[in-house]
C-alpha cells in the first residue's frame, strides 16, 4: 500500500495516475473528498491531526507528502512544522519510506545552478519555513530513525487546475482565450519550469527504488530558458501573437490587496527578477530520464487539456 498525503493537487494527481497504471493500491488522504479509481481509497485526513495521519498511513510501505498549504507565510509558520512532525511520527509507526515533495525556497537567491548540495540561504519567510522542515526531516534520517528522501521541483507548469501554477494561469490559459499573457518579473532572465507529468513520474520512480532513500533529489526539469522564450514557444503553439504585460513588484502588491495567494507571492518576487537555474542532472543520470521539452509539454497541453476546453 502506498499513501499520498495531501492528495488532490497537480503533483499528487500525476503521481496517483502513475500508481494506478502500475496496479499499486493507494490511499489518497485529504480533507476534501477525491474521486477515486478502483485501486484507490480516499481517507478524510487533516494533516494537522496526528491521529488522522496515523490512520491514513497505517500499513503503508511508501508515504508521499505532497501537501500544499494556503499560500500565506503566517499559516506556513504555524502549520508546516506540525504537519512535518505528524508525518515523521506516522512514517515511523508504519515503518514506511517517506518521500517529501518540496520546492526550492530554502535556497534563496542562487548565483548559478541550484544543485542538491546547494546550501540553505533563504531570503524569504516561506524559505525559512521550508529550510526548517527539510532540516527537521533530514535530522531524523541522519539519526537513523527514518528512511526518507526529499524530491524538489522548480516552478511547475502543466497543471489542469491552472490556479495552482502561475505560468499555466497567466500564460497558457490566457493564450488559449486569445488574451494577452502576463509575466511576473524580468522576461529576460533564465527560469526553469518542471512539467507536472514528469514530476509525477519521477515521484513514482523514487517510490519504486529504495536505493534512492536518505538523500535529496531534484526532479527532472528541462534546461532553463528565458521568459521570452517560454512566451514565444507558447504563442507559436497557440497560434497567437506573443504579446504580454510585465507585472512588477508594485503591481503585484496592489493585486495582493484583493487576492491572498497573490499577496503571498510578493516576498518571492526575487525568483522572477534573477536567473533561476534548476539542475536535475543527478536524477536524469540515475534514472536515465529525459525531461519533456517545453515545446513538447505545451504542445501536449494544447492538444489535450486546452483542446477539450475549446471543444
Amino acid at each position: 500500500m502506498h499513501t499520498i498525503l495531501g492528495a488532490g493537487g497537480p503533483i499528487s494527481k500525476a503521481l496517483a495516475k502513475e500508481l494506478a497504471q502500475s496496479g499499486i493500491k493507494a490511499n489518497l488522504a485529504s480533507r476534501r473528498e477525491i474521486k477515486t479509481r478502483p485501486s484507490e481509497t480516499w481517507i478524510r485526513t487533516d494533516l494537522l491531526n496526528e491521529k488522522d495521519v496515523l490512520n491514513a498511513t497505517k500499513g503503508s510501505e511508501v508515504i508521499y507528502l505532497c501537501a500544499g498549504l494556503v499560500y500565506d507565510k503566517r499559516i506556513w509558520r504555524e502549520q508546516w512544522p506540525v504537519v512535518m512532525q505528524n508525518v515523521i511520527t506516522a512514517s515511523k509507526a508504519a515503518q514506511a519510506r517517506l518521500i517529501f515533495f518540496d520546492n526550492v525556497y530554502m535556497y534563496g537567491k542562487v548565483d548559478g545552478p541550484m544543485l542538491e548540495s546547494t546550501p540553505y540561504n533563504p531570503c524569504s519567510e516561506k524559505g525559512e519555513v521550508r529550510a526548517k522542515i527539510a532540516t527537521r526531516l533530514m535530522e531524523e534520517v541522519k539519526a537513523g530513525h527514518l528512511l526518507a528522501s526529499i524530491a524538489r521541483s522548480a516552478d511547475f507548469y502543466g497543471a489542469t487546475d491552472t490556479m495552482n501554477s502561475f505560468f499555466d494561469m497567466m500564460v497558457l490559459d490566457k493564450y488559449s482565450k486569445k488574451e494577452k499573457a502576463m509575466w511576473l518579473g524580468n522576461p529576460e532572465t533564465l527560469h526553469s519550469f518542471t512539467y507536472v507529468p514528469d514530476a509525477g513520474k519521477a515521484m513514482f520512480l523514487l517510490g519504486q527504488e529504495s536505493t534512492s532513500d536518505n538523500q535529496i533529489w531534484h526532479l527532472p526539469t528541462a534546461r532553463a530558458i528565458t521568459g521570452k522564450e517560454f512566451i514565444n514557444t507558447a504563442a507559436g503553439i497557440f497560434k497567437v501573437k506573443p504579446s504580454y504585460m510585465k507585472v512588477n513588484k508594485l503591481m503585484l502588491r496592489a493585486l495582493g490587496l484583493f487576492n491572498k495567494a497573490i499577496e503571498g507571492t510578493v516576498e518571492m518576487y526575487y525568483q522572477y527578477q534573477h536567473n533561476y537555474h534548476f539542475d536535475s542532472s543527478k536524477f536524469e543520470n540515475h534514472f536515465s530520464f529525459h525531461p519533456t521539452t517545453y515545446k513538447e509539454g505545451i504542445e501536449h497541453l494544447f492538444s489535450t487539456y486546452y483542446k477539450a476546453e475549446r471543444d
